[in-house]
């Protein structure tokens, strides 16, 4: 932009400063203030093609990225290398994504200004050149082989899977490679001929399905350390011999211990590494593969670059930070045997790195000068700069400065976040009588008295009072701006098959009952193909179905992995069951149907429109909302301003904002003279609650009371009091509220947090509350029966995906349990400030565990806590740990419900494995509310080996490590932990005999029939033709994919999905096979048949039977007409079960046979269906 350019080119030193630099000198910038640093920087960067800002903290970084889009869209975040936490099993690799990002940008040539700490320059890289070596090019036409590709993707850090899910992964699948490159937005498949690329598209991971053809593809590495299998011997030959020399060493000082750790350690890493292919933890090795490292720096010699450093000062002690943390760490590691000697050396010094930096365009930019140790500059220049006071809304104060500006003969150039507002702001000064002008050329430049207004953001504004140069920002104006981000809408999705059938699991069939399913085979009968499912029962009865019938299976899911009791092939017992739950699940509809029902019929109260105080009210919210929160206010008001009465399910992540949409809708209806009662789990979270309203609403006539065990009896029986005459307008407390003893004057509203939290009996209570209430439930992992039952859309639901505005993702380790790292985590998190807490699950020795913390690191502050405390203790605990008196809180899961404390950026949980999906979710949620990076560490024992579930559990926190997940993860943990406590207390054991789905179905059936919905009883229609239809195992090899395409091609209704369907595996697993096209053309027959109400059709030895439901209304006059039009081909038998046949003549060649069967039977189908289905 020529308006911000050309003012610093009349700067005295400013074409001096360029020239020094050309001359590749270090050059000292003081007097430069907060965003005005940038502006110098763009300007000196002019001409240069890569551009480096080196700060000291990765807030810092964040701040300069926003503000420095103004001058170059390519401006990109170089997150720093974690090399202290690298013994993790599994790493979260959202920052290594970042990192790879810029280095594909460097890689590519193009133009880019990085932002990084310094401390990413002190971390070693291997050298460009390597990583170029390792990019994979595809073009169309060109040849490829899948073995050689798949070692290359392997060996460049590609994790190889069965369906791509997440970006570094890649699957070949017969002809068909799907590539996730880690810098991509969306995978790409490739579709080989031979060994030639026949097509390159990418698809979407969702749905698998492809979304544009693409000429050629480059495929970059997905990890910085690429290792050929030559490089991992070598460096393995060194680390050997040196942990030898070292195990020697320890054994000579009788220190059997650390001799024995390094000799375990080295086995173990080697094993992963070279039998798993696990290279998460060789980044500390990386000196043993390659001699020759560099650092970031190093990666730009000989183009045209330039670095500027922001406070050198604060760089340099940023720098020296990182090298004490990392060298302290390290030699207590080695002491202890954990690492070898060469891996206490990898870090760069920050001499090193500035030696480096000899010799190249470098700019220190600062605000004041002072003697830097950092660098010896050649030069040293000091501008006169300063920062633009806030106006703080005035618009008057802003005119009375803009008009003394146009006395002076000033520049201003006033930036505005959207072209509308900079073209309104220009109007309005006019309206002043300031000569404003709105202008979209990049060429212009302002003219003295002039007021420029143009689009663009910077976050504070600036003066040049010596060359009469303004620029303010919209956020000096009108205070800081809030943030917007365009969402998708949610719309609640089904939830995809958490049935993924595994061998061994166990199914319900809807007629035989509970088995055991044991795969899929292909069976031949009389000569015909086709695939079954076959499902074992007890006392060795098997049963087989077809496949194409797998609508009458549900996987079984019950509340606790108990080990359910198969049935019995041909006996009374299922059905038995099935009556006996059938019961049970009409009694729970007509409860759930008559609650609803009265809902329904019951008017609800009508509040107003949002009064002036609501408005007031609402904008001293402080933070921005998000879209998803203010679609879930909106939402809320519109169902208080209905008739209806509300019951709306808030799912949202810890910390994304619930509380907030509560205290607007408890505001709205105080408004009005309602009562508004808040329930919340624990004392602690009501105390924190009560704290929040009182502040918020301080303002107000409003009165907000708490009760809990913290109120002394005297203070409870006064609320009490003054809750039946009406006096207190909001109520927030514990289940104390539900008490019998507890009265209200007019109750309005209902809010509940942590739903989950509660008991049954609770539950039922606050049914009873709830029947002519509005009501608002608050959730982070919502549990089944809400979940389900807002899918089944009986109660509105919305959600909050979207994080706040500046929260990072947490970064997640799993790892086993080792002193050493936790005695880091903590040192590490209380030296930026921080605290941490430790969840250690067992009361009966968390003072035991707690002294040991305390002996680890002796400097800290650590306390215990737990729910079987003196409440008194307990609260005085939590609040000094909440006022920061306590650095490390050792505590059972209780912390799970609900504190909020953004100091609290690092969680080590010990045995992580034993703890609930949805609770590790809560526990992660409660660090990382601040803006700085949180750390959570999962830990296990040591070489105790996970069950199974642990196992899954884990993994599925990583698959999440992004924020807001707990919507997914409450679909996980419907299929980890079975759908828990549905409907109270009695259901529980009606639906651990039939499952959950079958449980889901018939309650489903039972609502529908209760609220008047005629259901057809359903049957099932099956279809026998003498054809082959299966999906050939070479087609779909992997299992888990064929069942869902089974169970796909089943519930196809209509033409539309069926040619859908064909094409989705056409373009997924290549050209469908005949076997398999059949299958869809059955798949369609069936729903024909099914309309027409038969039960059967059989095709074989010459003749088709299309046998009918005994009781299909059917008129005897269409089966006549249908007759006399087939005279001599169809036949028709009515006692029993009525059936049509239709004979025709085989040609005795296979294939042919197979086809006119096939046409013959959608012909007939067609046929009947014009004159059966006809009204008369």
């Amino acid at each position: 932009m020529q308006a911000l350019l050309a003012p610093l080119r009349e700067l005295a030193d400013f074409s001096d400063m360029k020239e020094q630099l050309k001359k590749n000198k270090a050059l000292s910038i003081s007097g430069c203030v907060d965003s005005q640093k940038l502006h110098m920087m763009y300007g000196l960067s002019d001409g240069f093609k890569y551009k480096i800002i080196v700060t000291y903290s990765d807030l810092r970084v964040r701040e300069i990225l926003e503000d420095y889009r103004l001058y170059d869209r390519n401006v990109m975040s170089y997150p720093a290398k974690d090399l202290i936490f690298y013994q993790a099993d599994i790493h979260g690799n959202q920052l290594m994504k970042e990192r790879i990002r810029c280095l594909r940008r460097i890689m590519e040539g193009k133009p880019v200004t990085l932002v990084t700490t310094f401390n990413s320059l002190m971390a070693p890289q291997i050298p460009l050149r390597v990583l170029q070596e390792g990019i994979i090019s595809i073009s169309r036409k060109s040849a490829l082989r899948e073995e050689e590709l798949a070692r290359r993707l392997v060996a460049m850090g590609y994790e190889k899977t069965y369906q791509v899910e997440a970006p570094g992964q890649f699957s070949v699948r017969g002809g068909i490679v799907d590539i996730y490159d880690l810098t991509e937005e969306n995978p790409y498949r490739i579709e080989l001929w031979g060994e030639d690329v026949d097509s390159i598209r990418s698809f979407d991971v969702l749905s698998q399905r492809s979304i544009e053809k693409l000429e050629s593809v480059t495929v970059y590495p997905a990890t910085e350390l690429i290792l050929t299998r030559e490089r991992l011997r070598e460096g393995f030959a060194k680390i050997e011999k040196e942990a030898a020399v070292q195990e020697e060493r320890f054994r000579k000082n009788f220190e059997t211990e650390e001799a024995h750790r390094i000799q375990t350690q080295i086995r173990e890493l080697k094993e992963q590494v070279m039998e798993f292919q696990a290279y998460t933890n060789l980044e500390s090795c990386v000196r043993y593969f390659y001699e020759d490292t560099v650092s970031l720096a190093d990666l730009f010699s000989g183009q045209s670059h330039i670095f500027f450093l922001d406070e050198p000062a604060r760089i340099r002690e940023h720098g020296d930070a990182v090298e004490t943390e990392f060298r302290e760490s390290m030699s207590q590691r080695a002491q202890k045997g954990y690492i070898l000697p060469t891996q206490m050396d990898i870090l760069y010094s920050v001499e090193t790195i500035m030696s480096r930096l000899a010799g190249r365009p470098l700019a220190a930019v600062s605000a004041m000068d002072f003697k830097s140790t950092l660098l010896k500059p050649d030069k040293k220049y000091d501008m006169i700069a300063k920062s633009v006071a806030s106006y703080n809304n005035s618009f008057e104060a802003l005119v009375k400065d803009l008009k003394r500006y146009k006395r002076n003969g000033s520049r201003v150039l006033l930036l505005s976040g959207s072209r509308t507002r900079a073209k309104r702001l220009a109007q309005d000064l006019r309206e002043e009588e300031i000569a404003a002008v709105y202008s979209e050329d990049p060429m212009r430049e302002v003219l003295p008295g002039e007021v420029l207004t143009c689009y663009g953001r910077v976050l504070k504004g600036f003066e040049y009072p010596l060359l009469k140069f303004v620029v303010l920002a919209e956020s000096d104006i009108f205070g800081a701006e809030k943030k917007k981000k365009k969402k998708k809408l949610y719309q609640g999705q089904k939830i995809q098959d958490f049935a993924e059938l595994k061998i061994g699991d166990y199914v319900v069939h809807e007629n035989h009952g509970l088995g055991i399913y044991c795969g899929i085979e292909k069976i031949e009968v009389e000569k015909v193909a086709k695939d079954y499912i076959k499902i074992e029962y007890r006392d060795g009865g098997n049963l087989y179905i077809p496949a194409t019938g797998l609508d009458v299976i549900q996987k079984y899911a019950s509340a606790d992995a108990r080990t359910p009791k198969l049935n019995k092939l041909g006996t009374k017992e299922w059905s038995k069951t099935k009556t006996k739950v059938r019961g049970a699940v009409q009694e729970v509809a007509k409860d759930l149907v008559e609650l609803y029902a009265k809902r329904q019929q019951n008017e609800g109260y009508r509040y107003g429109k949002d009064t002036v105080w609501q408005k007031e009210f609402e904008e001293m919210f402080p933070f921005e909302e998000t879209e998803d929160q203010l679609a879930a206010i909106e939402a809320a008001k519109e169902d208080m301003e209905s008739n209806k009465i509300m019951d709306r399910l808030i799912c949202g992540d810890v910390g994304y904002g619930k509380t907030e949409i509560a205290l607007r809708a408890a505001f709205k209806a105080v408004q009005e003279g309602k009562q508004v009662v808040y329930l919340v789990p624990t004392t602690i979270l009501a105390q924190q609650h009560y704290n929040t309203f009182t502040q918020r609403m301080k303002e107000f006539p409003i009165r907000v009371d708490l009760l809990s065990r913290f109120r002394t009896a005297g203070e409870q029986k006064k609320t009490i009091t003054d809750l039946k005459k009406g006096f207190v307008d909001i109520v927030i407390g514990t289940h104390r509220v539900l008490s019998a003893d507890v009265e209200y004057k007019d109750l309005g509203l209902l809010i509940i947090d942590e739903e989950q939290r509660f008991g049954v009996t609770h539950k039922e209570k606050i049914k009873k509350l709830k029947e002519d209430v509005d009501v608002l439930t608050l959730t982070a992992t919502p549990i089944p029966r809400t979940l389900h039952m807002s899918l089944i859309g009986i109660r509105d639901m919305s959600v909050l995906e979207e994080p706040p505005g500046d929260r990072l993702p947490i970064q997640t380790y799993v790892m086993e349990y080792n002193e050493e790292m936790v005695r880091e985590a903590i040192v590490r998190e209380l030296s930026r400030g921080g605290q941490v807490y430790y969840v250690y699950n067992r009361v009966n020795n968390i003072a035991d565990i707690t002294a040991g913390i305390q002996k680890l690191v002796p400097e800290a502050a650590v306390a215990f806590a737990h729910g079987q405390m003196k409440e008194q203790e307990l609260e005085r605990i939590m609040y000094d740990f909440i006022n920061g008196e306590i650095d490390v809180l050792v505590s059972t899961t209780i912390i799970e419900t609900g504190l909020d404390i953004s100091n609290v950026n690092t969680m080590i949980i010990h045995d992580s494995d034993n703890l609930g999906l949805s609770q590790l979710y809560q526990l992660r949620g409660r660090v990382g509310r601040s803006n700085r990076t949180a750390y959570a560490f999962m830990m296990y024992k040591r070489d105790k080996m996970l069950k199974e579930v642990a196992e899954k559990r884990l993994q599925a926190i990583r698959e999440f490590t992004d924020l807001g997940s707990g919507f997914k993860i409450a679909m996980r943990d419907l299929e980890i932990r079975g759908a828990g406590n549905l409907l109270g207390e009695r259901q529980h054991g009606h639906m651990e005999a039939v499952g959950y789905d079958l449980y889901c179905k018939m309650l489903n059936e039972a609502v529908k029939s209760l609220k008047g919905i005629t259901v057809a009883e359903d049957f099932t229609t099956t279809v026998e033709l003498d054809v082959d239809a299966f999906i050939p195992p070479e087609y779909i090899v992997n299992e888990v994919q064929k069942l869902d395409i089974y169970k796909r091609i089943t519930g196809i209704e209509n033409q539309a999905e069926s040619s859908d369907m064909k094409e989705e595996l056409l373009d997924r697993f290549g050209t469908v096979p005949k076997s398999a096209d059949n299958l869809l053309r059955i798949a369609l027959i069936r729903v024909a048949a099914h309309r027409l109400y038969m039960t059967e059709i059989k095709g074989k030895d010459e003749r088709i039977r299309f046998t009918f439901k005994s009781d299909a209304p059917i008129r005897p006059e269409a089966v006549q007409e249908l007759l006399r039009a087939h005279r001599d081909t169809l036949a028709f038998t009515a006692y029993g079960a009525p059936f049509l046949t239709y004979r025709y003549k085989k040609t005795g060649i296979v294939e042919k046979d197979a086809e006119q069967l096939l046409t013959l039977t959608e012909q007939m189908l067609e046929k009947m269906q014009g004159i059966l289905l006809r009204e008369v």
